[in-house]
């Protein structure tokens, strides 16, 4: 049996806030008592189909309460993501098509399990109840917040201030968000500080019905690789918890020094000892760094798997050498002309570039080599170049991606 404190001093690890503190350790103490598990709500919106270990954040506070015995609630917002969360956007979210959300929620669950224990996670999707709702509810439920209440967000009124658009149903998804809380009876709703606005919605919701209100446990958002912006797939600067050892090894190896501290606690699980161990100084930058990517790959796919991403990245990067296995790059024949094919044409069907354009930004930044071993590689910055291309040829892009031609 976890006694209180310690429950507290491993939530307050990853909390960023706790809201209000006091009646946090009440609910505790009265699981404890009674025996009775407390209800932790964590929403997540399947707008996109990989989490990234910054969406992993909260399923680790969440799986933190499933150790401790609480009963994890996972709510899939399948109704809530066809509106779009506001939260931390100086624009409105583009609505998804209910096809895209179920696609979305199958592959977050499959990720999911990297982390939660599922057998014990009660499972349950929003549209269960709005689904079923009418437009006599809708107003009702409506007429439980003010607009002057909804514009206290810092969201909303710097788009107000900046003349930006809001649209009536952005401003309903707190309620909805809160809505949940008092279908599912939750005692304690997680979530980033971005969510801090909504889940206290949910703990008037809830007072207003009659029930207990929620505790709100917040954490810090993850910073992405650029270091400055989020986290976020669409801005390109995540890591994947799906995403092969070697790439999670590669882009953790490319964050700055300043967010070694941050990811170490936020993204491992490493003990606090240690990390401020690493961190002391009396460990080269390098070392800690290649000591967090290790942790971070070691979460998502074992010890093993760790163990070869530093292994391989110090065998390309250190000793200059290809990677031990690389994607074929398949050339069809349509883009195969006297044995050449257009370099750009080559980059774009790589992968690493979504168009011709983004393909020649590529080259001329000087971001793509061309060889037949490391030592041959040769840069290539004429975006109108054509190269003899044949079997076994490496195309490298960027600092970490190689391809191996076949014809």
């Amino acid at each position: 049996m976890h006694s209180v404190e310690e429950q507290i001093k491993s939530i307050k690890r990853h909390a960023a806030g706790i809201v209000p503190e006091q009646e946090l350790e009440e609910k505790l103490k009265k699981s404890e008592k009674s025996g009775t598990p407390l209800r932790i709500k964590l929403g997540l919106d399947p707008t996109a189909p990989d989490i990234h270990i910054g969406n992993a954040v909260p399923l680790h506070m969440l799986q933190t309460f499933q150790k401790y015995g609480h009963q994890a609630i996972l709510i899939i917002g399948d109704y809530t993501a066809t509106i779009g969360d506001p939260s931390g956007q100086n624009t409105m979210r583009p609505q998804l098509e209910e096809h895209e959300v179920v696609e979305n929620a199958q592959t977050y669950l499959d990720q999911a399990e990297k982390i939660l224990d599922m057998e014990k996670t009660e499972l349950v999707y929003n549209s269960e109840w709005f689904s079923e709702m009418d437009l006599a509810d809708v107003i009702k439920l409506a007429g439980k917040l003010t607009v002057a209440r909804c514009l206290e967000r810092d969201d909303f009124k710097n788009r107000l201030d900046k003349a930006i658009p809001i649209s009536l149903h952005e401003l309903l998804y707190p309620l909805m968000q809160a809505y949940d809380s008092v279908k599912i009876k939750s005692d304690i709703e997680l979530g980033g500080t971005d969510q801090i606005f909504n889940i206290l919605l949910g703990r008037d919701l809830q007072r207003e019905t009659g029930m207990e209100p929620q505790v709100a446990v917040t954490n810090e958002l993850l910073v992405g690789l650029d270091g400055t912006e989020k986290m976020s797939k669409s801005k390109g600067n995540y890591i994947g918890i799906n995403e092969p050892p070697a790439t999670i090894y590669g882009k953790a190896m490319s964050i700055g020094d300043d967010l070694m501290e941050k990811y170490f606690y936020l993204a491992t699980d490493l003990p606090d000892k240690e990390i401020e161990d690493l961190l002391s100084g009396q460990t080269h930058p390098r070392e800690a760094k290649a000591q967090l990517a290790e942790a971070i790959v070691e979460r998502y796919h074992g010890a093993e798997a760790a163990d070869q991403a530093r292994t391989e990245f110090n065998r390309v990067f250190r000793e200059r050498k290809l990677p031990s296995e690389m994607p074929e790059l398949k050339v069809p024949e349509d883009l195969v002309e006297n044995g050449r094919a257009w370099i750009v044409q080559l980059v774009k069907l790589s992968g690493r570039a979504e168009s011709n354009g983004q393909a020649r930004r590529l080259i001329r930044q000087g971001g793509v080599s061309m060889g037949e071993t490391v030592e041959t590689l040769e840069q290539i910055k004429d975006i109108n170049k054509k190269l003899p291309v044949k079997d076994g040829l490496i195309l490298k892009i960027g600092k970490r991606h190689f391809r191996k031609l076949s014809v």
